[in-house]
């Protein structure tokens, strides 16, 4: 789907691509990618499906895609304040946000650390515990290298940055943050204001369980599970299923918790 706008903005040091899609005068809905992803690997399918009745705004975060890096570690933290910092540049004041997988977990951060630049989040397939991701998660990390990671994000971020060495260090970044993710406290998402949607997968990498306890403790939430895999039900390019309903589901629930 062709952009109605694209650009660099430079936020907290950080040259940060964005793209602008849909329809400029409806509300501002943000798109926040997973770990290792771009706009079109992971909102590829959603995007054409959003953009009808919202301004999507849609960036690739710190040492993705297009964007450049910065001399310092990912943190989810970090990435809140440059989403935040973009939209102020952008002079959006306040929008919805929809993050999926790390990009989730950025979009608890922004309702935290951003309330007044947020007005309902939909967080799909986050997670907030190190005991909320499957058996093995972090074992299987510690062993992995660049060759492990799926083929179609490595070859969707080499299609719009054809640099081997920038692939590299986003692996790396992305790994280690992982590695040494902290749990967030529950205060945490008590203190969370914003109306919200939580989604995830009956086979997910984030456990079902802990989807619905995240429902249950920030405070104006709902919470919902769909058959699937990580990423299946929103057409992330590593799970997509061709014709596949899921998508479409997806999008009618998320743009009726948008509406009300």
């Amino acid at each position: 789907m062709k952009p109605v706008h694209t650009g660099y903005a430079t936020v907290n040091g950080l040259k940060m691509y964005y793209e602008i899609h849909g329809n400029e005068d409806g509300t501002p809905l943000v798109l926040i990618h997973g770990g290792g992803s771009t706009i079109p690997s992971n909102w590829g399918t959603l995007l054409p499906l959003l953009a009808g009745h919202h301004k999507v705004i849609a960036m690739e975060l710190q040492a993705h895609g297009r964007s450049g890096d910065r001399d310092a570690p990912e943190s989810f933290e970090q990435d809140a304040d440059d989403v935040a910092t973009l939209l102020k540049d952008l002079k959006t004041d306040k929008a919805d946000l929809i993050g999926f997988s790390n990009g989730g977990t950025t979009a608890l951060q922004l309702a935290i650390r951003h309330p007044e630049r947020v007005r309902k989040i939909v967080v799909i397939s986050a997670n907030y515990k190190r005991e909320g991701l499957i058996p093995g998660f972090f074992e299987g990390l510690q062993q992995a290298t660049l060759k492990d990671m799926p083929q179609p994000l490595q070859e969707a971020y080499l299609e719009v940055h054809p640099d081997t060495g920038g692939l590299r260090i986003m692996f790396e970044k992305d790994r280690q943050r992982m590695l040494q993710f902290k749990d967030m406290a529950d205060d945490q998402l008590r203190a969370i204001q914003a109306p919200a949607l939580v989604m995830g997968a009956d086979r997910d990498v984030v456990r079902p369980e802990y989807i619905l306890k995240m429902g249950r403790l920030i405070p104006h939430a709902h919470a919902v599970i769909l058959p699937g895999t990580h990423g299946a039900f929103i057409g992330e390019v590593c799970t997509a299923e061709k014709g596949s309903p899921l998508p479409g589901i997806a999008v009618a629930l998320i743009e009726d918790f948008l509406g009300k």
